[in-house]
């Protein structure tokens, strides 16, 4: 008898989780963090190049990120893609080092971060219930066939529902966490 790939869609969920804490890290709390930039992307030598891989980014002092520029020919390119990315950020180039100070979050800024930071945890949802889901059509075509009996097919299908709660759970702890610290004044 063959049996569901279980490890498989622990692995999936977990890749949706994974996946919400990176865009979670994305999201400014008017705290600075290096990871604020891990989104900007530059337009180096004529390609879409991650910031990570033209600079260095340091968070000196909590309300300050400092880039360090490698090719002085990208200060401009590094500049206005840190402008132009939704963070709200104003860099100020100081020749290879670029200075992003981290402005207090207003009100507004903090509910619309939390809407922002809700849409992504609703995403992350909609993954792990689409992994359910898939899971559960094999189930399905795997019992039709005849490679599982309904036995099997039962309790595989709530080991699955137990998966997907204890994910969906863990997605609503960082939302919350994330959240709160998104509010936190």
């Amino acid at each position: 008898m063959a049996e569901l790939d279980e490890a498989d869609l622990q692995r999936r969920m977990n890749g949706a989780l994974e996946s919400l804490k990176k865009e979670f890290a994305g999201l400014r709390t008017g705290r600075a963090s290096v990871s604020l930039l891990d989104s900007v992307v530059v337009e180096a030598y004529n390609t879409q190049t991650p910031l990570n891989q033209v600079a260095n980014v340091n968070a000196p002092e909590p309300r300050l990120l400092t880039v360090q520029v490698w090719d002085k020919s990208l200060v401009g390119s590094v500049v206005r893609a840190i402008q132009s990315s939704e963070l709200g950020l104003n860099p100020a180039a100081d020749g290879q080092l670029i200075r992003v100070p981290i402005p207090e979050l207003n009100e507004e800024r903090r509910v619309e971060l939390s809407r922002v930071a809700s849409r992504y945890a609703e995403q992350a949802r909609v993954a792990v219930r689409n992994v359910r889901r898939d899971g559960i059509e094999t189930l399905r075509q795997m019992e039709k066939t005849g490679e599982i009996s309904k036995d099997s097919h039962h309790k595989s299908n709530h080991r699955i529902q137990e998966m997907t709660d204890e994910m969906v759970k863990s997605i609503d702890e960082a939302f919350n966490a994330k959240q709160d610290e998104i509010m936190q004044v």
